[in-house]
C-alpha cells in the first residue's frame, strides 16, 4: 500500500468472536480499521470496488499476524451486490456483528474545483457524492439487517468528516453528502435500537496519513497540531482505535451519535 505504515501497539481483544464488515477497506483508513479490528479479534471482511491486490495484501497482512479476513469484491451503490456479500459474511462466519460504513466515491479534494464555490458545483457533483455515500450507507445497512434483527444485536458505524461542522474548505458536494449521514445516523438509531442496534457516527479531520493525505507536508500538520487541543495531528491508527471502542461493547450504552475524532479541532 502508499500509506506510511505506522505501528500498531498490542491491542485488547475488545472485538472477540465478532464479524465486522468494513466497506472501502482496501487502503488508507478503512485497511486501517479492517487490521485494527482483526487485532482486537474479530474476524472481517475487506470490501473493495476496484483494488483487488490492495485488498488481498490487506487480507495476507491480517492473516499473518494471526487475524482473520477474506477480501470480497462489490459496489455499495448496489443492493443486490451488498445482499451477496452478507449472504457470503454468513457462510463464512455465522454471524454478522458490526458494520463500518467508509466507502467513499472517487473524490480530489482540490481547493480550486468547481465543486468547492456555489456559483460552479454542479448537481451532478453532489449526485455523484449522495449515491456513492449515502445510497451506499442505505444499501449496506438493509443488507446486514435481516441477520442483526435476528441477533438482536449488532454496531452501524457511519463514517463522515469534520468538515460539515467547520467547512474550512467549502467541498459543497463532498460535505453535503458527508452530513447527510448524520441525519441518517440519527433515524437508524432511534428506529432500530429497539433491536440491540446501536448506529452512530464518527468524523475525521485530515488524518496523517491516508491517500487523501499524502500530499499534506509537515508543515501542515504541525500547524495543524498547534490548533488543537492536544496539540497534535490526529493519525489513522488513532481513529482506527475510535472505531474500536464504537464497535466494542464497552460503547453498549452510546447511539444516535456523531463524535468528532480530531484532537478537538472542533467540538459538534
Amino acid at each position: 500500500m502508499n500509506e506510511i505504515q505506522v505501528a500498531i501497539p498490542a491491542l485488547p481483544a475488545l472485538l472477540t468472536n465478532k464479524v465486522a464488515i468494513v466497506t472501502g477497506a482496501s487502503r488508507g483508513l478503512g485497511a486501517q480499521i479492517a487490521q485494527q479490528m482483526a487485532a482486537a479479534g474479530a474476524s472481517v471482511c475487506v470490501n473493495y470496488l476496484n483494488s483487488k491486490a490492495a485488498a488481498e495484501t490487506v487480507v495476507a497482512d491480517i492473516r499473518a499476524a494471526g487475524g482473520q479476513a477474506f477480501a470480497y469484491q462489490g459496489d455499495v451503490t448496489d443492493l443486490v451486490q451488498m445482499q451477496a456479500m452478507v449472504a457470503e459474511v454468513i457462510k463464512r462466519f455465522g454471524r454478522i456483528d458490526i458494520l463500518v460504513n467508509n466507502a467513499l466515491p472517487s473524490y480530489q479534494f482540490n481547493p480550486s474545483a468547481d465543486y468547492t464555490s456555489i456559483e460552479t458545483v454542479k448537481w451532478a457533483h453532489f449526485s455523484q457524492q449522495i449515491d456513492g455515500i449515502v445510497q451506499g450507507a442505505v444499501n449496506t445497512v438493509q443488507a446486514v439487517l435481516p441477520q442483526m434483527k435476528s441477533q438482536q444485536m449488532g454496531k452501524i458505524i457511519n463514517i463522515s468528516t469534520n468538515l460539515v461542522y467547520n467547512p474550512v474548505v467549502t467541498y459543497y458536494d463532498y460535505t453535503t453528502a458527508k452530513s447527510a449521514l448524520i441525519g441518517l445516523t440519527r433515524n437508524l438509531a432511534a428506529e432500530l435500537g429497539q433491536y440491540g442496534i446501536r448506529v452512530n457516527l464518527l468524523a475525521g479531520g485530515l488524518l496523517k496519513t491516508t491517500d487523501a493525505s499524502r500530499l499534506t507536508t509537515e508543515e501542515v500538520f504541525d500547524y495543524i497540531a498547534t490548533t488543537t487541543p492536544l496539540r497534535q495531528a490526529t493519525s489513522v491508527a488513532d481513529f482506527a482505535n475510535s472505531v474500536l471502542l464504537m464497535a466494542s461493547d464497552l460503547s453498549a450504552a452510546i447511539t444516535g451519535q456523531s463524535i468528532a475524532v480530531d484532537g478537538g479541532l472542533t467540538m459538534p
